[in-house]
């Protein structure tokens, strides 16, 4: 339930931005101005507190509850309008578990952006308890940031561009369509990652065994080439290349996401009653990945 004195939560398509008062929520809301600015969206600033209080109190500040919840999303609303003038941003304050509030935002909005801790120390295994459950269990994509990212708009003549990472095990529609997307609004190239073990007959005594290789890497430039083709003519305007790497699919995106300014990678829904997970190469690009990493969820 939304506090009394918040502007209502935003009905219109929107990128609703977790704020928990962190430098990282920090840095997300700042990445996600830039994206609905591009998307001509507005920018829905959300903090979960669950003992917010549901009506106003006309009490000084050192004794109202919901003081530093107020002040959390006012001020990034604040920094986020003085930076884009013309940005419709609002704010929404509800009284509920972060983990529900943001399920329920992801549902309600076109793109929700969360701070992300990456994977920098041991304390930061866990990346963050509500990212995490809400990124294996979110219905819309979402986007994860860190604190120090590149927050500024994006140059066309920026190499790293963005990149995507095709497991091919399954459809891979929804992520090329964000990613194509994504590059489109840009203006930036689109770099399709694929990262493909080698099996164990490939290597031999003194390496690996290179007809092996090349066969390997000729069937999945095959695979890659075949999905990216309808997306290629569908995005003409989208410069695209095709990166095939003899390696796991974790590595081979982490790597890619050196020098680009979004990865983006796929996470299967799970049915319901399962437990919600994200998979070996979401979790790797999620801790270790010095971009931005957009999951989308597939089928």
């Amino acid at each position: 339930m939304a506090s009394a004195d918040t502007e209502p939560a935003a009905t219109e398509p929107a990128v609703t931005v977790g704020l928990d008062g962190s430098p990282e929520s920090l840095a997300a809301a700042r990445w996600a101005a830039h994206e609905a600015e591009r998307r001509g969206l507005t920018v829905r600033l959300l903090h979960a507190w669950i003992m917010l209080s549901p009506e106003p109190t006309d009490v000084p500040a050192e004794m109202d509850q919901n003081y530093w919840a107020r002040r959390i999303v006012r001020d990034a609303q604040a920094e986020l309008q003085g930076r884009h003038p013309g940005l419709s941003v609002t704010v929404d304050l509800v009284a509920e578990e972060p983990a529900t509030a943001l399920l329920r935002a992801a549902v309600e909005s076109q793109l929700l952006v969360l701070g992300s801790r990456g994977l920098e120390t041991v304390e930061s295994f866990f990346l963050g308890d509500v990212s995490m459950h809400v990124v294996a269990r979110a219905e819309r994509p979402v986007v994860l940031v860190r604190a120090g990212m590149h927050e500024a708009e994006p140059s066309p003549a920026h190499a790293g561009g963005v990149v995507a990472g095709l497991g091919l095990h399954g459809s891979c529609d929804s992520v090329l369509d964000f990613a194509f997307a994504a590059a489109a609004q840009r203006g930036v190239p689109l770099r399709a990652v694929h990262g493909r073990s080698l099996p164990v007959q490939a290597f031999v005594p003194w390496g690996v065994d290179p007809d092996v290789s090349k066969e390997i890497d000729a069937a999945a430039r095959k695979e890659v080439g075949e999905a990216l083709h309808p997306w290629r003519e569908r995005f003409p305007d989208v410069q695209v290349t095709e990166s095939i790497r003899l390696e796991s699919a974790a590595k081979a995106v982490v790597r890619a996401a050196e020098d680009c300014d979004l990865l983006v990678i796929g996470r299967r829904r799970h049915r319901a009653g399962l437990t919600g997970r994200i998979g070996p190469v979401a979790n790797a690009a999620l801790h270790h990945a010095p971009c931005p990493v957009a999951v989308v969820p597939h089928d």
